[in-house]
């Protein structure tokens, strides 16, 4: 059988993602951003805003500077929305055209009770709440934890929710309810009867069928990965991916292909659909020549371990690591420079004063700068401070202590 580069495997990885498209130099549109989230299958949502939220970030990444307004018009209850709010990776923002498969788990949940506090929804009263909540939405509208009244105390849980809380989330969680926006990043709740455009297929597959689905679609969005991770995409239990694997490299849904990694050749997995990218990433017609920089919640770590098997660069993410031993920074982005990842930094926005301070930045070991290369970031820099309306650029901490300097003057 024949053995794939390492380069190839890379180039491929990044293409099938949206990380390796020419960088635009207008903003993109309303349908290019729609278009980039069903190419991805959905995007991360995540709380942390040393700079702009995950959401926002993954599609910079892919598209440069853009109205966030727009992005949110496609999340919400405007007449564009094409997205919902979901739970598919982790929580996302995921194409409408994906709802029926999330419906086996909103079963599962009204069945079973949710895995993270199950034993809640089993108390009368905890049941009462619900119906009460539910019945209040149908008579109100639109609701926000925030705006409902009852009990002050809350439930003892690692969130600390109010019963309240809990009442709504089961809700969402079973798919009565559907979230109508982020308002300041509150979520604002209503029914999914009335959000849930008319033209959604809401043909509930059988679990197998949705397993199916979430396997091979990912795969092919991963572009090549290992067979264990091949249902990382969806955070789906190792132990159930393996049996399906093997029924769908059986029946031709996926294939086997040997490839270079950093741990030497192994048997790696591909959509039938990506073999024509592979082929010409291997004979050279196919090159990663995109320079940008990947939030920690991107998708391209979504397959477990690949950093390191692929690009020998070991992604972290330090924010829950206490400050004295983290090793990098708080919240740090890999830096990806024509198919590799050659380094790292951690920033922090001052929003009032309009400085973008790099606290770190970091090049990996063997990586050195040329003119040209510095050139290249310096443009990406300049196109994140503008995503983030940042005037000024201060970088703290560099190593190579000189390349902090170099780059500030090449962003001038």
């Amino acid at each position: 059988m024949k053995t794939y580069s390492n380069e190839a495997l890379r180039t491929v990885a990044l293409q099938t993602i949206g990380l390796n498209e020419p960088r635009q130099t207008i903003k993109p549109t309303l349908a290019e951003m729609n278009d980039m989230v069903n190419r991805l299958g959905a995007v991360q949502i995540d709380t942390l805003q040393m700079v702009h939220r995950a959401q926002y970030l993954t599609l910079w990444s892919r598209l440069g500077n853009y109205d966030t307004s727009l992005f949110d018009m496609l999340c919400g209850d405007s007449s564009d929305h094409t997205l919902y709010e979901g739970w598919f990776h982790c929580a996302c923002y995921i194409p409408l055209s994906e709802y029926r498969y999330e419906m086996v788990r909103q079963r599962a949940a009204r069945d079973n009770g949710h895995h993270w506090y199950s034993d809640w929804s089993k108390e009368e009263k905890n049941r009462q709440k619900m119906a009460d909540v539910l019945q209040l939405i149908r008579e109100q509208g639109e609701i926000t934890t925030a705006s409902l009244e009852g009990e002050k105390t809350k439930f003892a849980t690692w969130w600390d929710w109010r019963p309240e809380k809990m009442a709504l989330e089961h809700l969402w969680t079973y798919g009565d309810l559907m979230i109508a926006r982020r308002d300041k990043f509150r979520k604002v709740y209503d029914l999914t009867e009335k959000l849930l455009p008319t033209y959604v297929d809401v043909t509930e597959p059988t679990e197998e069928e949705r397993n199916r689905h979430w396997i091979v679609d990912g795969v092919k969005r991963l572009g090549v990965c290992s067979p264990k991770t091949a249902g990382d995409y969806t955070h789906m239990p190792r132990g159930k991916v393996h049996p399906i694997v093997k029924q769908l490299l059986k029946d031709g849904s996926l294939q086997e292909i040997i490839g270079l990694t950093s741990t030497g050749a192994e048997t790696l997995l591909i959509h039938p659909e990506n073999i024509d990218l592979l082929e010409k990433a291997e004979d050279g017609q196919l090159k990663a020549t995109r320079t940008t920089f990947l939030n920690p919640f991107d998708n391209l770590w979504w397959s477990l371990g690949r950093d390191e098997l692929f690009w020998g660069f070991k992604q972290r993410l330090e924010a829950y690591t206490p400050a004295a031993k983290r090793i990098y920074g708080y919240y740090c982005f890999p830096i990806l420079h024509k198919g590799k990842l050659i380094g790292r930094f951690d920033p922090k926005l001052d929003r009032k004063q309009g400085i973008l301070n790099i606290l770190s930045f970091y090049l990996e070991p063997g990586i050195s700068l040329s003119e040209l290369d510095l050139a290249e970031i310096a443009i990406v820099f300049r196109d994140f401070m503008a995503f983030h309306n940042a005037k000024e650029i201060v970088f703290h901490r560099s190593s190579p202590a000189e390349i902090g300097k170099r780059l500030m003057d090449a962003i001038k």
